[in-house]
């Protein structure tokens, strides 16, 4: 019998006041099972046209990414200012990127970047919440707003409609690797059944399963996976659990089915695979030792990690955070003189591959991928080789979801760093993903929504540049 325990619903946002107690094999509870959930996640949302048919996936460059040295170069600037790397010419007229990102540049005309976004917060976990959140009153994420709306879990095929993919998601080899994921899965004032599905650590779903078959906890993804494959075995060969209704199946689905398959790599194509792969960016031994925190910093988990937001679009989930560490770029020890040429290339292999990758698949427009980071790095290069915290402009570039792509928005001043033309906001960041992602106009009608959230989704305008 596997068995599923719930997290606790607040009253005011959810239907349900009390903890669930889900059962999954015979299916059955003394109480609400996880069919009986879904089903009336499915019936609540009949007739709501508010969920738009798209995704969002988040890269987000924990540190600090320099907006310097990847999508706006400064040239013209005298040479303590300017791009260390110098630039690479893109496939837009007079645009050019970071030396760094040459794929990139010659897909350009399928990116928007952004050189005017600007918070003006330099404190690293301050600056994390306040992006991911894009400065809504409930300080929780916009994967958790999303997911308060859309439903913790897409109704078709179970798949959690919030994730998190920090680099140990892509594997046990990773573990160690990354930032606090923490300062992006912030719930704010949500219940915490909201909070992203975290495949790395266990999250709010595999955290909770016990297979009383063997009695153990399943924290190891690559356990759950073979303890899964097991209960697969024991179905009908034609994959239908015998005498179970649209739910129960649906239920069954949701353990067995979506959630394993969308992290199991291997029923990737080799090229495919090969193409997304960041492995050859590891960190040097010589570098791992100028500093305890830099061996898990490396960028070698990126590609598998853009390449599970892929499948974990495919399979229905919304909006998917993947996190790249290493980008507080200061100096002495994995500065822009030594980080730049290892992050900066694997974000150019594993973006352009997952950008290309939709393209192929016809899912451009259903995806809007996002990258940013907590803020950007001073105009001015340090005597360490690095640059320090600056919340005054901060990288930010979209691709795809339908939006309008080819194009640079506003403009940073003579050394990069301040708008000289009318600042990007994170409010402006929260209203392009969430008119993205919802029908604004229907979701004014729709009184499912609590206030609250309501107004966040509603009342913040998106970049008009990308709306068209």
């Amino acid at each position: 019998m596997l068995s599923v325990v719930g997290r606790e619903f607040d009253r005011t946002c959810e239907a349900f006041s009390r903890r669930e107690f889900l059962r999954i094999g015979a299916l059955g509870i003394g109480g609400l099972s996880l069919s009986d959930v879904m089903s009336v996640r499915t019936n609540a949302a009949a007739g709501s046209t508010f969920v738009k048919d798209k995704a969002v996936v988040l890269l987000f460059l924990q540190g600090g990414p320099t907006h310097i040295e990847t999508f706006d170069p400064k040239m013209t600037a005298p040479s303590e200012y300017r791009a260390m790397f110098g630039e690479v010419k893109t496939s837009l007229p007079g645009v050019t990127f970071g030396s760094h990102f040459p794929q990139l540049a010659s897909i350009a005309d399928k990116l928007s970047i952004v050189r005017s976004f600007s918070h003006g917060v330099g404190s690293h976990q301050t600056a994390s919440e306040l992006v991911a959140a894009g400065g809504n009153p409930t300080k929780a994420t916009m994967g958790t707003i999303y997911s308060r709306v859309a439903g913790g879990s897409n109704t078709k095929t179970g798949i959690p409609n919030n994730v998190i993919l920090a680099p140990p998601a892509a594997g046990d080899k990773y573990k160690g690797l990354g930032g606090p994921s923490s300062r992006v899965t912030n719930i704010g004032s949500l219940p915490a059944a909201y909070k992203a599905f975290d495949p790395s650590s266990g999250g709010n779903l595999i955290d909770n399963m016990k297979l009383q078959l063997a009695g153990d906890r399943l924290d190891d993804r690559r356990v759950l996976l073979t303890q899964l494959d097991g209960i697969k075995r024991e179905v009908d060969a034609t994959g239908v659990l015998s005498g179970a209704d649209r739910f129960q199946q649906q239920a069954f689905d949701v353990i067995v089915g979506g959630v394993s398959e969308a992290f199991d790599l291997s029923k990737e194509d080799a090229k495919l695979v090969e193409r997304y792969d960041t492995s050859m960016f590891e960190i040097p031994a010589w570098l791992k030792k100028k500093k305890s925190n830099v061996p898990g910093q490396s960028p070698i988990a990126l590609g598998k990690q853009m390449l599970m937001a892929r499948r974990l679009v495919e399979a229905g989930c919304g909006f998917i955070t993947v996190t790249s560490a290493g980008w507080d770029m200061h100096g002495n020890a994995f500065g822009v003189d030594d980080g730049m040429p290892l992050l900066g290339p694997s974000v150019d292999k594993a973006v352009s591959a997952f950008i290309e990758d939709l393209e192929a698949r016809g899912l451009s427009d259903k995806v809007l991928l996002v990258i940013t980071g907590e803020f950007g790095r001073t105009p001015r290069i340090n005597q360490k080789g690095g640059r320090d915290h600056w919340g005054n402009l901060c990288t930010l570039a979209f691709a795809g979801g339908g939006l309008s792509m080819g194009q640079v928005v506003g403009a940073s001043d003579r050394t990069a760093g301040r708008p000289i033309s009318e600042p990007v906001t994170v409010q402006n960041l929260l209203g392009t993903i969430m008119h993205t992602l919802f029908d604004v106009g229907q979701l004014r009608l729709e009184t499912s929504v609590p206030n609250e959230i309501a107004r966040t989704l509603t009342s913040n305008q998106p970049i008009p540049q990308l709306i068209g």
